[in-house]
């Protein structure tokens, strides 16, 4: 089933833990559970087809929504003379809330399954009763422990303890392309570089928020497939975030976060240290919020630096506006060219971008990808008139 974005709800709870098997004589039953009931024989008699299935689905996660719940599991079968029916089904199932998110469970339970698996290949764990009356304990254990330490170790044996861990699930990186900025999201690193690999480890240097990643690969001589895998590697664990190009000629307009920036005193103090320009007195909170409030579309970087003159303010103007966009006050309004009629007969030049303009590819990723500066780029499309400009 489709795993809800990770972004958009909350980590669900265990609700409850039960262990259930397939009897010689009773079939598929609920053996434990905790707390007491949670289940009842009437909700495990109409999904115990999909925890206690046919061999070709057993050693595979199996997630089952029903009457508001989730049930995970990870169905297993082993084979061996020793059993009834010569193979051992058991399955050891976490419950959840249907609405919220339970990825990070998944493989806490593969786990769970891959223990008990050793313990009945080593000690008969399952099929001695008098072991395996020790799971309402563990299971109680493990319930308490995830929910409330996010974490647990548990002794069974002289040789095996448990140990599990609820990890937190980052949502998959978007794509990075050639034209996207990386910048690190704190002024220096958590992990140190000594524990990345060599190709992450060659390209930290070039991360300052300005260079976009194709220049990033040229300047640290990396391939620029490896440098976009390195950046998705560490926009995963958090490291950076993309950010736009900054040109004096793009255009930005402020976001409703805005209004943020003006109420909390915190963010205020945090906005004048990031964008105080070096050797200069930091500058009031005032020059900086009324040059935010600058931003909108009919106006370039260029246009609000000439008429409120940020170096005289001690504003850094770059810091300023790449604050903005990290933090949600302003928003990049990209330029996207559209030929009308993708005409073949464009002057030599325009061929070179001509299979760009259709209203995709916006002016940064088509500069990055032909080493055009924008003056360039706007002067080969100034000549096409089939060509018009879309900013959104």
């Amino acid at each position: 089933m489709a795993q809800a974005s990770v972004a958009a709800v909350r980590d669900s709870l265990i609700k409850c833990i039960f262990f259930c098997e397939f009897h010689p004589t009773a079939g598929p039953k609920i053996t434990y559970q905790v707390p007491v009931n949670y289940i009842s024989e009437e909700t495990f008699s109409s999904i115990s087809v999909y925890l206690i299935p046919k061999p070709e689905l057993q050693h595979k996660l199996m997630t089952v929504n029903m009457c508001e719940m989730k049930v995970i599991g990870y169905p297993v079968g082993i084979d061996s003379a020793q059993y009834d029916r010569n193979r051992l089904m058991f399955n050891l199932c976490f419950v959840c809330d249907a609405k919220m998110r339970t990825i990070q469970y998944e493989p806490i339970v593969r786990k769970l399954a891959n223990y008990l698996i050793t313990l009945e290949q080593e000690t008969n764990f399952i099929l001695d009763e008098s072991k395996k009356r020790q799971l309402p304990k563990i299971m109680s254990e493990i319930l308490h422990d995830l929910n409330i330490k996010r974490s647990c170790s548990i002794p069974i044996n002289d040789s095996t303890t448990i140990y599990l861990k609820v990890t937190t699930v980052h949502e998959a990186p978007c794509e990075v392309s050639d034209h996207d900025v990386p910048i690190f999201t704190a002024s220096r690193p958590a992990c140190t570089p000594s524990q990345w690999d060599l190709t992450t480890q060659q390209i930290l240097p070039y991360i300052d928020g300005f260079r976009h990643v194709a220049k990033i690969a040229i300047e640290a001589d990396v391939e620029v497939s490896l440098v976009k895998e390195c950046i998705r590697n560490m926009l995963y664990y958090g490291i950076v975030q993309l950010i736009p190009l900054f040109l004096y000629s793009a255009v930005y307009t402020t976001t409703p976060e805005i209004r943020s920036l003006a109420s909390d005193i915190a963010l205020q103090k945090e906005c004048i240290a990031y964008v105080a320009r070096q050797g200069r007195p930091r500058p009031s909170f005032r020059s900086v919020f009324e040059m935010y409030c600058s931003f909108h579309l009919s106006n370039s970087v260029r246009d609000i630096c000439s008429r409120t003159n940020p170096h005289g303010l001690g504003i850094d103007e770059r810091k300023l506006v790449q604050f903005g966009v990290m933090k949600g006050l302003l928003r990049r309004i990209h330029k996207y060219p559209i030929d009308l009629k993708m005409s073949s007969n464009a002057p030599s030049k325009s061929k070179v971008v001509g299979k760009y303009c259709d209203g995709t590819h916006s002016y940064d990723d088509i500069c990055a990808k032909t080493g055009l500066s924008y003056k360039e780029l706007d002067d080969i499309l100034d000549k096409d008139p089939n060509v018009c400009v879309c900013w959104k």
